[in-house]
């Protein structure tokens, strides 16, 4: 009996070590991956600073893209199809050089660490995104990645960032504060600023920089808006009546309201004027490609590819845009309204602070619309959550192209665009979308 007993008792203590040995020997658990709502959180941190610094629309999109595309170049050295994209960028291959790769990294992880530094660099209040850097490190951990795994793949994001950046200061950005100042022009019919704020006319010179994919700003030229006059029977001055007798519903209010994305607005608090928190054009459109991104599940790497076009779409257009709205310096319906018609009054909307034609809205909602929709396809329907954190309701589309044509409305109804601006901004927008999903993705494209 004894030895039966001693038998079993050997028998269960062979049976555990063997149970531990195989443990020991099994494979270590791999690491969970790395999803993509780390890029729209990206996004979104950069979005909150540049709430913070009340970054213009235009600079707010050359954030954008060159920290998507460092993201995507960082991802290059194992997707291939990125590599193929990048080669279509205006002067990219000349100026940014392939790094030697660490032994073992995360791509995904890399390129994070890549579009955060070049965040921090370029943004002037970048450095509030090393809290952040920290929590993505620690999420990485929490993954199952190995510290120095994280430590070789943010070096390696960042050496990717320091390509990008190096390609960044050749964009001639840098040259445009040296420009001479902007003054209005005097004659008749120009662009004025407007209250409460009068400020300073935004990047008069972004038209000078380098696109990305345009082969110039002025590539998709609009035709000459609606000349000035104040005859009652010219069409200037009929879009002018237009602007000032539109009947705004509710719904119309809500629209103008969630579209505004005016990053200057100010609110009169007695004697007091307050700055209010608002998102710029492209923050919204990247707000919702990431929000398409997650409806649609789409894994990390197409969805870096889809932040990092669209992004490089939204600058071009800015630049199209802005390079129309210097030329022809159109005065706002707010200005003229109150000389011609009704001296006390106020556009449901601030007006912002540059000239009127062609409207910036217009062109970079539709252009993103076209970008979108060649990734998602045209019956994607969505719920736009972007304003919710800024006490805005949310809203429900069909399309993008549904969006970007509420967005190009709003701009009636908020009385701070006339009606060609909006129309010639569209068809401007799609060109550029149009252009730009041609160059990089048709067989008989240019390089």
């Amino acid at each position: 009996m004894e030895n039966r007993r001693k038998s079993a008792w050997k028998g269960i203590v062979l049976g555990s070590l063997l149970v531990l040995v195989s443990i020991s020997c099994a494979e270590p658990k791999a690491p969970q991956p790395i999803q993509n709502d780390e890029i729209a959180n990206v996004i979104s941190q950069m979005t909150d600073i540049m709430i913070h610094d009340v970054t213009n629309p235009p600079l707010a999109a050359k954030f954008f893209a060159y920290a998507s595309l460092a993201g995507m170049e960082a991802l290059s050295y194992q997707e291939d199809s990125l590599s193929l994209l990048s080669q279509k960028i205006n002067g990219y291959s000349a100026t940014v050089n392939k790094i030697k790769q660490p032994e073992k990294y995360e791509h995904r992880i890399s390129a994070v660490f890549a579009m955060l530094h070049t965040a921090k660099k370029m943004q002037p209040s970048g450095s509030l995104l090393e809290v952040y850097e920290d929590e993505f490190a620690k999420r990485c951990l929490a993954l199952g990645f190995d510290q120095k795994i994280i430590d070789q793949s943010k070096a390696f994001g960042i050496e990717v960032s320091g390509e990008i950046l190096k390609y960044a200061a050749t964009d001639n950005y840098n040259k445009t504060s040296g420009f001479p100042k902007y003054t209005p022009l005097a004659a008749e019919g120009s662009w004025y600023p407007t209250p409460p704020g009068f400020f300073a006319p935004v990047e008069p010179y972004f038209n000078t920089l380098r696109p990305f994919f345009l082969d110039s700003a002025s590539q998709f030229k609009p035709i000459s808006p609606a000349r000035f006059s104040t005859d009652k029977n010219s069409p200037f001055y009929k879009m002018m009546e237009e602007v000032y007798q539109v009947e705004l519903t509710e719904e119309k209010k809500l629209v103008a309201a969630f579209w505004d994305c005016n990053p200057f607005a100010l609110e009169e608090n007695g004697h007091l004027m307050i700055g209010m928190k608002k998102i710029s054009p492209g923050a919204h459109w990247m707000g919702i490609g990431n929000i398409a991104c997650k409806v649609n599940q789409v894994g990390f790497d197409k969805a870096m590819e889809i932040n990092g076009v669209l992004a490089m779409s939204l600058h071009d257009a800015f630049m199209g845009c802005w390079d129309e709205k210097y030329r022809s310096n159109r005065i706002r319906p707010e200005t003229i309204i109150r000389k011609l018609i009704d001296p006390n009054y106020k556009p449901l909307l601030q007006t912002p602070p540059f000239p009127e034609y062609l409207s910036g809205h217009s062109v970079v909602s539709t252009a993103s619309a076209v970008v979108l929709t060649h990734y998602f396809g045209e019956n994607f329907a969505y719920t736009d959550t972007v304003e919710v954190k800024f006490g805005l309701p949310t809203r429900d589309f069909e399309g993008f192209h549904q969006a970007a044509e509420e967005a190009a409305i709003s701009r009636l109804y908020g009385g701070i665009h006339f009606m060609d601006a909006i129309t010639e901004g569209q068809k401007q927008g799609r060109e550029i979308g149009s252009w730009t999903i041609d160059k990089l993705f048709s067989p008989l494209s240019k390089n």
